[in-house]
């Protein structure tokens, strides 16, 4: 098949052809299928992909570990996936999920919890919606 032949396949096919990138990952973004929220953005490897899609429970590799992991395993703040969609190339995923409890592992609901602005020339962080729902100590014993 031509590169082009196989372009167009992978963009407008209905085959399912993941394409993970050089250290076997696709970028994946969560989203609370109730409100919209963007949660967190990780990754998944063939595994997590195939558990996510097999369980119905998010599953994703963490690159600091090296490791497999299911959300909410530790923490109890899990996520159901309730839809699943692939970008028009198939190397990002974007999962609508019901999220039980907190996204971030800091406690919070998303994981996007600071702004970013310009000011004053420069950039200014401030935070926004930044409750945390629970306490990343008590939960992670670090």
């Amino acid at each position: 098949m031509s590169p082009s032949a196989a372009t167009n396949e992978r963009e407008e096919g209905l085959v399912f052809q993941p394409k993970f990138d050089a250290s076997g990952l696709v970028t994946c973004v969560a989203t609370d299928a109730a409100t919209g929220d963007v949660l967190m953005v990780a990754h998944m490897n063939e595994e997590a992909l195939r558990k996510t899609i097999a369980s119905g429970d998010a599953w994703y590799f963490s690159r600091s570990r090296n490791a497999l992991w299911r959300k909410g395993e530790t923490s109890g703040q899990t996520q159901r996936v309730v839809e699943m969609r692939m970008d028009c190339d198939q190397d990002a995923i974007w999962i609508r999920v019901a999220q039980q409890g907190a996204a971030c592992h800091t406690g919070r609901h998303s994981c996007f919890y600071r702004k970013v602005e310009a000011a004053d020339g420069g950039t200014r962080v401030s935070f926004v919606d930044a409750e945390r729902q629970f306490d990343p100590d008590d939960v992670y014993r670090k």
